[in-house]
């Protein structure tokens, strides 16, 4: 089969359009045929060498969506989607025409989504809703989402939304006119100079019941003193400063609570009983796919690949049947 396949880490050229050996499935797991497969900022990192714990040669990419080839009969043929954090890093991934899945994981990709959607949701959502989840958001309550323009900001918007919960978004510049935080955000500060005030403003004094911070690090500061009294924060990102300081009386007088989420924790089958918790809000129409705003087969993966590192606007999706 054909597949794009790294043996040292680096930019995009290292990238090679290979011919490799279909995966072999034993009775435990399932082929799936790729029809469509997203590039993530993360396989972009995972290229570069940022992932400790991939190892080499590896094939990259963690999302996608396809047709099951081989497995138990009641499988094959059925339109499936999955995401994981291991894949891409210490299994390969799904930047090839077929790649080998645990049956545990294999879900069937909702109807309303083409396989393209499908190939482009997985690690934005699994994010979002991991993070909501860690921090028990609520009906009524207010979220603030520190980054709220990107794609997990427009994932979680989208996930409190129909939680019933108040969102704020805050962003150093102002999204796309597409980005789904326009229609859901009450209040979208750009770049405020004091933000802990600007969200106390907002909320009549009393702060962020959830604080989202999609950016950590140089934010992390401001995050913090913008919650409510027993206010949650999430981290995901450690943007500008892996370490970071703060006023600990403050933060115990608050009684606040930090979270930390890293999706690549949670494999193929993990990452699927998110899936399961997704799709009736993809079902319903609450949720949708980022726009897509490329598409291209294998032997264009590199310039793909290009495109993504630098900040590209809108969903990149491989297509290696193409």
């Amino acid at each position: 089969m054909r597949a794009i396949q790294f043996e040292a880490f680096g930019d995009p050229s290292v990238l090679k359009l290979t011919e490799v050996a279909k995966p072999v499935v034993g009775n435990d797991a399932a082929l799936v045929r790729v029809i469509a497969a997203s590039i993530n900022p993360s396989d972009v990192k995972n290229v570069a060498g940022a992932m400790s714990q991939t190892t080499l040669p590896r094939i990259p990419g963690r999302d996608y969506a396809g047709v099951v080839e081989t497995g138990p009969v009641e499988w094959r043929g059925a339109a499936v989607w999955g995401t994981g954090g291991d894949t891409g890093f210490t299994r390969d991934g799904t930047h090839a025409e077929f790649i080998a899945v645990p049956l545990a994981s294999l879900r069937r990709k909702p109807e309303n989504l083409s396989f393209e959607q499908a190939a482009s949701v997985g690690v934005n959502y699994v994010a979002a809703w991991c993070g909501i989840e860690a921090a028990g958001l609520e009906a009524d309550e207010t979220m603030v989402l520190i980054g709220a323009g990107g794609g997990v900001g427009g994932a979680a918007a989208q996930i409190a939304k129909r939680l019933g919960a108040r969102v704020i978004g805050v962003d150093r510049h102002a999204p796309h006119q597409d980005a789904p935080i326009h229609a859901i955000a009450e209040k979208l500060l750009i770049d405020p100079k004091d933000l802990p005030a600007a969200i106390r403003a907002a909320t009549g004094g009393k702060g962020a019941d959830v604080v989202f911070d999609l950016v950590g690090g140089v934010m992390f500061r401001s995050a913090v003193n913008s919650l409510a009294l027993r206010g949650r924060l999430v981290e995901i990102s450690a943007t500008g400063q892996r370490e970071v300081g703060f006023d600990l009386a403050d933060f115990y007088h608050n009684e606040s609570r930090l979270f930390g989420v890293d999706t690549l924790k949670r494999d193929l089958a993990a990452s699927a009983q998110v899936l399961d918790a997704l799709t009736p809000g993809f079902a319903a129409g609450d949720y949708r796919a980022a726009p897509i705003t490329e598409t291209c087969g294998l032997a264009e993966a590199q310039e793909a690949y290009r495109k993504v590192a630098t900040g590209w606007t809108g969903r990149v999706v491989l297509r290696p049947q193409q």
